[in-house]
């Protein structure tokens, strides 16, 4: 074990770590801790719970679950042995495993535990539905998918039966990113996830939770999750949504977090596509009518994906130049010149390196030779 004493940064990351596993200590909840720790978790590891939780922020109830935990390290200690158990990481805010999309969200959770490899950087749409669509209407989503992945954008969704299930079957027919956010913790996944988790192993897909080790799924941790869906991705497509659907909920926090809404139309007397139709109707989405309308929503002009050489990371499948040329790219479009300035590579070799990030999936060129990260 790493000796925590003589690393500050490991420190702080095990309480927080610590804070998060207690119930009712959510993302708000902890920046009023901290401030009241002086910004740093660090210094509530030093003594015992009891010597500063009085004087906490925090709620009665919560107080008292903090009084149950003498202290903070050994319980940070427990649930890292639990994550080892089952082959959990824990993704920090800033780490390349947490999306940053997410990140920059109200109320993101300061980490996320998963499973799986985290890929590069690419555009993502949350595509979300009913549980129980119309009879026939699961194959078509499925194959909407694998169209929408083919292109090279990741499909993000939340693992459950119906369509949510058949967006991640058809990005992992195209071969592409498929990633799952869980309203449980991911040792309490229920037989049917339990099912598909070695299928998103096996091909490049990652199941996300917020919630710690032991948590179960209930009727308030699936609406929470949704934000997380939605967050982490460039837009939401909404394929099917009966009027009371969970999938509308994906579509609020959406809006909410500036996302673009997208709703797949349906037939008038169809109640099962009663939502999407009201969404588009309030104005609340757009209709979407084809492959090339999701595309256009997050940003993306579909190009030949490079897929990296097996065995090996995407970074290491990418030309020294273009590792280069890509720290120097960021989502704000720079132009040319901009990027020869920061990438010291000569203009004919930052133009290679730039053809080689496109191709990759991993760069965008807009009019006017400007640049910008997937």
């Amino acid at each position: 074990m790493v000796d925590v004493t003589t690393d500050r940064d490991m420190v702080e990351r095990r309480a927080l770590l610590a804070l998060w596993a207690v119930p009712g200590l959510g993302p708000r909840a902890l920046e009023r801790l901290r401030a009241y720790a002086r910004g740093e978790f660090a210094r509530l590891v030093a003594c015992p719970v009891r010597e500063w939780v009085g004087g906490a922020p925090l709620p009665v109830p919560v107080r008292r679950r903090l009084l149950e935990v003498p202290e903070l390290g050994p319980l940070a200690d427990r649930v890292l042995e639990r994550c080892a158990a089952v082959g959990m990481g824990v993704a920090f805010q800033g780490e390349p495993a947490y999306p940053a999309r997410l990140a920059e969200t109200e109320d993101a959770p300061p980490l996320l535990f998963y499973r799986g490899e985290v890929g590069p950087p690419r555009r993502r749409v949350a595509m979300v539905g009913s549980r129980h669509p119309d009879q026939g209407f699961l194959p078509f989503a499925r194959t909407f998918a694998r169209q929408v992945a083919e292109g090279g954008v990741g499909i993000v969704s939340g693992a459950a039966a119906g369509v949510d299930r058949a967006c991640h079957w058809g990005a992992m027919d195209a071969g592409g990113e498929t990633w799952a956010f869980l309203g449980s913790a991911l040792d309490e996944l229920d037989p049917a996830q339990a099912k598909l988790l070695p299928h998103f192993l096996a091909r490049g897909g990652v199941f996300f939770s917020e919630l710690p080790p032991g948590v179960r799924a209930s009727t308030t941790t699936f609406p929470r999750r949704n934000r997380l869906i939605s967050g982490a991705s460039d837009a939401v497509l909404v394929l099917r949504a009966g009027a009371t659907s969970g999938s509308l909920y994906t579509a609020e926090a959406g809006r909410t977090q500036g996302r673009p809404v997208l709703a797949l139309p349906g037939d008038v007397m169809n109640e099962g596509a009663a939502g999407c139709n009201a969404l588009i109707r309030d104005g609340h989405a757009r209709a979407c009518l084809s492959v090339q309308e999701v595309w256009r929503a997050v940003g993306f002009h579909p190009l030949r994906v490079v897929p990296p050489t097996e065995g090996s990371s995407w970074r290491d499948a990418l030309s020294a130049e273009a590792r280069g040329a890509y720290q120097v790219l960021d989502r704000v479009p720079r132009s040319f010149d901009e990027v020869l300035a920061g990438s010291r590579l000569s203009p004919g070799a930052l133009t290679s390196a730039l053809v080689e990030l496109e191709l990759s999936g991993l760069v965008i060129q807009h009019p006017g030779r400007l640049y910008e990260k997937v």
